[in-house]
């Protein structure tokens, strides 16, 4: 949901962070994986956006005795996150203002990074929890997604709070997508399962082993399911 209309520095910054980047992102110059410059996109999603009268609404500049646009602090703030963000789904090409989207592969390479960490606090509970009740959940992004076919998922475990899980492990992560939580089981002994659903999914070649990241499979929910329900009743 479009974030409100007001003519101030915060909407401003909020605006180019959370809606104008992610828009960008979704432009024809974007989705060609190629260099494009990123203010005349920039530009053109603004303006569709905004109307000139909006735009052209003045507002006092940050630490400065002087005034900006609406247009011209939208602008600052969207070259500043496309540039400094760090889960910004853009790469600086250096000089010229030009940018690049990020490929699914560094997506997933951030994620992992992401992951090592997480795993790391994990490691001090990692020898009670076997024993413990716990949530199996499943996640991707909506970039990934694909309807009636295969994909990219995330297979983890929690004995905590899924959504705080997964949020804590893309936390950082180069994806402007918010992860979608395709599904959660919750059951016995939680390290085992998860260790099980694990092989059955790289029994079955289903293991991303050549790219970056820990924990994701080429499968689809209806699978997932499938093999969660061959487990419970092993």
């Amino acid at each position: 949901m479009p974030i409100p209309f007001e003519p101030t520095k915060s909407y401003c910054y909020r605006a180019a962070r959370y809606d104008f980047l992610d828009q960008i992102a979704q432009e024809p110059e974007a989705l060609s994986r190629l260099p494009f410059r990123m203010i005349e996109v920039a530009r053109r999603v603004i303006e569709r956006n905004l109307n000139r009268e909006q735009l052209m609404i003045e507002i006092p500049a940050a630490h400065a005795d002087r005034v900006d646009t609406v247009f011209s602090a939208i602008k600052f703030f969207v070259m500043l996150h496309a540039k400094r963000l760090q889960n910004s789904p853009f790469i600086w090409l250096g000089d010229g203002g030009m940018y690049r989207l990020k490929d699914v592969l560094e997506i997933e390479k951030e994620i992992e990074e992401a992951e090592l960490e997480a795993e790391e606090f994990d490691d001090d509970e990692a020898g009670n929890e076997a024993q413990y009740e716990g949530w199996i959940y499943a996640f991707s992004f909506p970039s990934l997604l694909r309807e009636n076919d295969i994909f990219p998922i995330k297979i983890g475990k929690t004995i905590g709070d899924v959504e705080a899980r997964v949020t804590y492990q893309c936390k950082g992560s180069a994806s402007f997508d918010n992860p979608v939580i395709l599904g959660r089981w919750e059951v016995k002994r939680v390290t085992a399962f998860e260790q099980a659903i694990h092989a059955v999914l790289k029994s079955r070649g289903k293991w991303r082993e050549n790219v970056p990241g820990v924990e994701w499979f080429n499968t689809s929910l209806n699978e997932i399911e499938q093999v969660i329900r061959f487990i419970r009743g092993a």
